[in-house]
């Protein structure tokens, strides 16, 4: 068997875990999910004390789901899997063919082995009966933002709090270790049955359009579901942007949320809440909105962000504030408020922890992340162009200032936005620095220019005065950026937020966008944020 170092994806799946399992049989696990034993394994019946999709990470007694890949099928790994301590293995009717010759371990047979992953994880795990209340918040953009707001206004209100997402999985404010951005379903219902064990009452959670498309959320139910809002991206994975909308909107039915709230300023979330088969409150930042159930009004400049009040048709309001800049963040403030309260949690009661804690101004790696004020310097996510768009009119120059971006698209995902990008950052920006963002497999130059002519095109025929320039590597175009820049510019740098290396060609190479920002703005005798 192998033995576990330190620090490994294997060695770091056990912080994913209960420390308790309801062991059962692997014949008791069949019936539950429907698989036939198959006599292509042995005839023993192993209890089973976990389950995993990977091979690599599996621990002794574990059950193997062997799924069929995009490129290779998990059952030609079933050797690794048996090395690492697997007990048995379930695999559908194609995987019995790439099975070693003799393999000893049982072996079960069912049509989808992803379909039954996360009901394999709740029997052995036992989430259906010892989960934290969870929220669920999906959307193109302000995922992350959102979700951190909740679990700040849930610590505030006294409440032990989780989060999964896509910065950092945490369980009552310590950082649970691993090395995923997204959990698989087992691994998502190990950690929360592992979270229930430490007393965790509620836990805040990303839901990704992939998470919803691969079944990594299935058996789970959401007391309140949250969206944001919906612009062009993952339509590599989606094909089309009302695929990418329906995708979303498993979220917002009876099998996996108990209740919701939607942002309703876009035609998408305007429809989701329209046709909602749960009981949905609707949210607009248009204080004209009168079709909507929550309005946000009395909306004012607070520091770097805004005060706002939430005024329900009914006469009810909230009254709080976000020190997070751009209206985007006065959204996702609003609806984590809304989302709080909808859970249940009494008006006076949850309006007493925002003015006491101000839980609404929690800070949030890469997400609209100051590191100077003269000139003010930003580094964001925004990796789309409508998110890109709301971070460059929400940084905000000084007089006769000028706005700066710095930015790049991802290689291997939707090509088609690439230009929208670049003649985004034109209309919003006076100087274009166009750069590398994680290239991947393409080579990363062609992907610069396409993002570049998009920026030209809207120069040409709109904004003759706006400069633009093409720089690589990252680091270099971030350090020309600040030397342009006078106390009264702001610079944005977008598309990587809290990410610490970049993937080129499959190596990841180290790079912080906060610390190259920083950097350049000491090498340039300007003042940092520390």
């Amino acid at each position: 068997m192998v033995a576990q170092e330190a620090g490994t994806p294997r060695a770091l799946e056990r912080h994913l875990r209960p420390q308790d399992v309801s062991i059962i049989s692997f014949e008791e696990l069949c019936a539950a999910i429907g698989g036939q034993v198959n006599a292509a394994g042995s005839t023993a019946n192993p209890r089973v004390h976990g389950v995993s999709l990977n091979p690599q990470v599996v621990q002794p007694g574990d059950v193997f789901l062997a799924i069929s890949g995009a490129k290779r099928h998990g059952a030609e790994f079933a050797a690794t899997a048996q090395e690492n301590g697997a007990a048995a293995l379930i695999t559908d009717a194609a995987g019995l063919a790439y099975l070693p010759v003799g393999f000893q371990l049982p072996v079960a047979v069912v049509p989808n082995v992803r379909q039954i992953a996360a009901l394999a994880a709740t029997r052995v795990y036992g989430t259906d009966e010892r989960s934290p209340q969870l929220f669920g918040v999906t959307g193109t953009n302000g995922k992350t933002t959102t979700t951190f707001m909740i679990r700040s206004i849930l610590e505030a209100l006294g409440v032990e709090t989780g989060l999964v997402g896509t910065i950092e999985m945490s369980a009552r404010g310590e950082v649970i270790p691993s090395v995923l951005t997204t959990p698989e379903s087992t691994q998502l219902h190990g950690v929360l049955a592992r979270m229930a064990e430490q007393q965790v009452e509620s836990v805040a959670m990303e839901v990704s359009s992939h998470s919803l498309s691969y079944g990594r959320v299935d058996a789970l139910r959401f007391a309140v579901a949250g969206y944001t809002n919906l612009t062009q991206d993952h339509l590599d994975l989606h094909g089309t942007m009302q695929e990418y909308f329906e995708t979303k909107a498993q979220l917002f039915t009876a099998e996996r949320s108990e209740r919701a709230v939607v942002l309703v300023d876009d035609p998408y979330g305007l429809q989701l809440a329209q046709r909602a088969l749960i009981p949905t409150e609707s949210l607009s930042l248009d204080e004209s909105n009168a079709a909507a159930d929550w309005r946000v009004t009395n909306l004012e400049h607070f520091a770097l962000g805004h005060s706002f009040s939430l005024v329900h048709r009914d006469g009810r309001s909230i009254t709080t504030r976000t020190g997070l800049p751009g209206m985007f963040n006065v959204a996702n403030a609003a609806l984590a408020v809304l989302m709080v309260l909808a859970s249940g949690v009494e008006l006076d009661q949850l309006q007493l922890a925002l003015e006491a804690r101000d839980p609404l101004s929690v800070a949030v790696p890469g997400r609209m992340q100051v590191v100077g004020h003269a000139p003010v310097a930003v580094v964001d996510f925004a990796h789309n162009s409508d998110a890109i768009a709301k971070a460059l009119d929400s940084v905000r120059p000084g007089e006769a200032g000028r706005r700066i971006i710095v930015f790049g698209a991802t290689g291997d995902r939707d090509k088609t936005k690439r230009p929208d990008m670049g003649a985004v950052a034109a209309r919003h920006a006076d100087i274009v620095i166009v750069t590398d963002d994680d290239p991947h497999s393409e080579d990363p130059a062609p992907i610069r220019e396409q993002v570049a002519a998009g920026a030209q095109q809207v120069i040409d025929a709109e904004r003759p005065e706006v400069q633009l320039f093409t720089i690589a590597p990252r680091a270099k175009a971030v350090e020309f950026a600040v030397s342009l820049a006078s106390e009264n510019d702001a610079i944005l740098i977008a598309g990587r937020g809290h990410e610490v290396s970049q993937d080129v060609a499959g190596i990841d190479v180290e790079l912080d966008d906060r610390v190259e920002l920083a950097n350049a703005l000491n090498l340039h005798g300007f003042v940092t944020i520390h």
